[in-house]
Order: structure tokens, then C-alpha cells, then sequence
């Protein structure tokens, strides 16, 4: 998800100065949270796809899986998405590596676009677009989910991170990514739509959060 035209700049400071890791290397992982991002997803560009399970290219996926491997610690839990494009991801990279444990967490799906899933961006009325900037927190864009409910379930998962303390990883998509930034800052809610952060990792990649409470 995302209204990046008049997003804030200052998000990668932001994001330094609260502890997310942006890197893509090695580590330790301990009081991690590493947030990796499915890969490239087999839609046309500029379609609106959230809750829409489409997959993701095959070999994007196997590629992300063998680099994730190589930089977890042992004995992660993996949570993931129940979307194909995230669930693929996290099935090979416990096939690559048995020692991390698997568990599929509806809470870490993207949000919901409702009626305008599979839609193509530039074809969806100026007028629904406006009526979600306007009201960005409790709006439900097509009809099926707003930012609120969103970021509710996301902190649910977060909260309970957070209190174990331990480190994990969720597999998901860039609007929890977005999300899970924000609580790491101490952000529970956004009525801007231009405080949505405009970053989030690039497909097949991932970012790491302190879990440390805010």
C-alpha cells in the first residue's frame, strides 16, 4: 500500500535514529525483527493487489530464500503471511534450512483493497483515492479494510514480539513492513496520509527492527 507523492523525506533518518537496520548483510539477530519481503509478485505493473493472492516469480523467490539462509542465526520462528507469494518464501527457505520453524500467521497479510483488488491504479476514481487521503486512518478503501485495522492487527503481533523479546522473522509484505517501522518509532497511528513511511524493503529483501519497547 502506498500514497507516496507527498510522503514525508525524512523517513530514512527516522529510521536511523530508532534502530532499523536497512542492511542486508549478516547478524547476530538478537532482540531482532527481520521483516523480509516476498519477491517480485507475477502482476502487471501499476495493478492494485493486497489481499489479491497472486505468486511470486519462481526464481526471485528461490534467490531470496538461499540469500535469507545465509544471514539468519540458527533456530529462528518464521512467521509468515498465508498469501503464496509470502508462504512460498518461507517454505524454502525451512527447506534450505530445517532449523527454523515454521508458522503461518493470517495477521502478516497485506491489506485489503476490497473492490478495487486487481484494478489498475490509474483506473480507480480520483474520488475514492480522495475519500481515503481525507480520512486516511478509518477509511476503508474498497470497502474492506482501513489503516486503523491494519496497524491494529500489526501491533497486536508487534506487542507480542516485543514481550519475548526474542528474535523472529516475519515474512510479509511492505504495508506490515511499513507498519512494524512505525511502532519501532513508537507511531500507533497516522490520520497523514503523508506520514506513511515511503520506504519499506525492495522485494526479495529485508529489514531489521530492534525489538525494544517503545
Amino acid at each position: 500500500m502506498n500514497l507516496q507523492a507527498t510522503a514525508t523525506a525524512t523517513a530514512t533518518a527516522t529510521a536511523t535514529a530508532t534502530g532499523i537496520d536497512t542492511g542486508t548483510g549478516t547478524g547476530t539477530g538478537t532482540g531482532q525483527l527481520w521483516l523480509v519481503r516476498h519477491a517480485q509478485p507475477l502482476v502487471a505493473c501499476g495493478v492494485c493487489y493486497g489481499a489479491l493472492d497472486v505468486a511470486a516469480d519462481g526464481a526471485a523467490t528461490l534467490q531470496a530464500a538461499h540469500e535469507l539462509a545465509s544471514a539468519l542465526p540458527c533456530g529462528l520462528r518464521v512467521h509468515t503471511s498465508p498469501l503464496q507469494r509470502c508462504k512460498r518464501l518461507a517454505q524454502t527457505l525451512q527447506g534450505l534450512r530445517p532449523d527454523l520453524t515454521l508458522h503461518i500467521e493470517p495477521r502478516l497479510a497485506e491489506m485489503n483493497f476490497g473492490c478495487h483488488e486487481g484494478q489498475r491504479w490509474d483506473q480507480i476514481e480520483r474520488a475514492a483515492l480522495d475519500a481515503w487521503t481525507a480520512d486516511f486512518w478509518q477509511h476503508r478503501f474498497g470497502g474492506a479494510e482501513s489503516v486503523s485495522t491494519l496497524m491494529q492487527r500489526v501491533a497486536a503481533l508487534w506487542d507480542a514480539a516485543v514481550q519475548r523479546g526474542q528474535p523472529c522473522v516475519w515474512v510479509t509484505h511492505a504495508g506490515v513492513i511499513r507498519s512494524a517501522m512505525l511502532l519501532a518509532q513508537g507511531v500507533r497511528r497516522v490520520d497523514d496520509a503523508a506520514l506513511w513511511p515511503v520506504s519499506a524493503a525492495a522485494f526479495g529483501r529485508w529489514v531489521r527492527l530492534g525489538l525494544v519497547k517503545q
